[in-house]
């Protein structure tokens, strides 16, 4: 059964998902009491953190150590993912500029971040419609 890769994928990526959903949560609560909200510390930590270990795992397991792909997709998809999307966002951004679609970067990169501000005001009116 759990030679299956249609089981054994889901598995390993919801396995990492708990641990960087975890992690995140307690990041952002020992930053909170430490620091206070003035400012989103945790958050700032957590984005910055992700796409370091992102850059660092992907290069790892993609140029240094062959990586399994069950361990990969726990790491990256399912820990870092629930851990900080961000650090996909940087990663995708790092892959077009590598690729020197410089145009399609920076559209990406600037577009998601205004954006991602926009919709998530947006969201907030749609919710607020009708009060």
């Amino acid at each position: 059964m759990l030679q299956d890769p249609n089981l054994r994928l889901p598995i390993a990526i919801s396995l990492g998902a708990i641990a960087g959903a975890l992690s995140r949560y307690y990041i952002t609560l020992w930053f909170a009491n430490r620091f206070s909200t003035a400012f989103p510390y945790g958050t700032f930590f957590i984005n910055v953190t992700g796409c370091l270990a992102m850059g660092f795992f992907i290069t790892l397991a993609l140029e240094r150590v062959p990586v399994p792909l069950e361990l990969r997709l726990m790491v990256t998809t399912g820990f870092l993912g629930a851990y900080t999307t961000f650090s996909t966002y940087g990663l995708e951004t790092s892959i077009l500029l590598r690729d020197r679609s410089y145009t399609l970067a920076f559209l990406y990169w600037s577009g998601s971040a205004v954006l991602g501000v926009i919709a998530v005001q947006l969201g907030i009116i749609l919710a607020r419609f009708g009060k």
